[in-house]
């Protein structure tokens, strides 16, 4: 089963250009799949499965806990590893073709307020290095609402900072042109001025964020430094990168952005995504209709 498994990573790497962390997604889950086909099922060949094993396998995702939401995300890459085996003819039917995802309410994203932010963007204090670049990440996180793996990706030839921009590579290698905002710009400008330059090391690195060793900045990094910023910023709750990003869009739309802006800046293909923040505008709503109205 491992070589049908790495014939399909390769496919979605090389034909489907998908990202490294989607990658690692699809490689996990499968794994754990091929797994249970070889070891306790006792399949050799992906011909050889069939939809009762497939559906077993769902129930023991089930009894491990996995919400419907995980299972759903299971059966897609399934679905995706089973059609790519029969067009390939490794095999001669798609054990997935009947299955129904599982059904789940789409849970409303976690967000900071305003203030929360404000504050968490006040938390890297002092003149350091290491505080300009803080500062600077969590503000440029927060301006343009990128994933963390974009903005620890980010390359100095990424940024327009002449008009105020920067170049975004989302899902799919996909590029989208995000504007910054005048506070960002000028933070931002300041770590590359003087803080950036004193952790360039002779080792040239393209990258806008680095660490104390002149090496570019990873996300568990980041997200560490996130974690502890939080904790100085008073949010009792844990923080999360994705946080800010879905904050970036809550807080646009709560001010009067124009929904197929947003979408545009967050680089959701399809609108559907997007327009899950107007839920929680709406959800927030009514909890403050709640709290406040005397007959609420």
């Amino acid at each position: 089963m491992d070589q049908y498994l790495d014939y399909f990573i390769n496919y979605l790497e090389v034909e489907r250009g998908l990202s490294a962390n989607t990658l690692s997604a699809y490689s996990r889950d499968l794994s754990a799949y091929s797994r249970y086909l070889v070891d306790v099922v006792g399949v050799k060949t992906p011909g050889e499965v069939r939809q009762p094993q497939v559906l077993a396998y769902l129930g023991v995702l089930k009894k491990r806990g996995l919400s419907a939401r995980s299972r759903a995300r299971n059966l897609s890459a399934l679905r995706m590893f089973h059609r790519f085996l029969l067009r390939e003819k490794y095999a001669e039917l798609d054990p997935t073709a009947l299955l129904e995802s599982p059904r789940s309410v789409p849970a409303l994203p976690r967000l900071l307020s305003q203030l929360q932010v404000e504050a968490l963007l006040q938390a890297p204090q002092g003149d350091g290095v290491l505080a300009l670049r803080d500062r600077a990440m969590l503000e440029t996180l927060y301006a343009t609402g990128m994933r963390v793996s974009e903005l620890v990706g980010l390359k100095l030839t990424d940024l327009k900072l002449d008009i105020g921009c920067l170049n975004a590579f989302g899902k799919g290698g996909k590029q989208r042109l995000i504007p910054l905002g005048e506070v960002a710009l000028e933070i931002l400008h300041d770590y590359l001025q003087n803080g950036r330059p004193k952790l360039q090391k002779a080792e040239i690195c393209h990258q806008v964020f680095l660490n104390r060793f002149g090496r570019p900045m990873s996300r568990q990094g980041f997200w560490k430094n996130l974690k502890r910023y939080a904790q100085q910023a008073g949010i009792s709750y844990a923080v999360y990168p994705h946080m800010l990003r879905h904050s970036f869009a809550t807080h646009l739309l709560e001010n009067g952005a124009d929904l197929r802006a947003v979408q545009a800046m967050l680089g959701h293909v399809d609108i559907s995504t997007t327009q899950i923040y107007t839920h929680v505008i709406q959800e927030r709503l009514k909890q403050l209709h709640q709290r406040y109205h005397p007959r609420g």
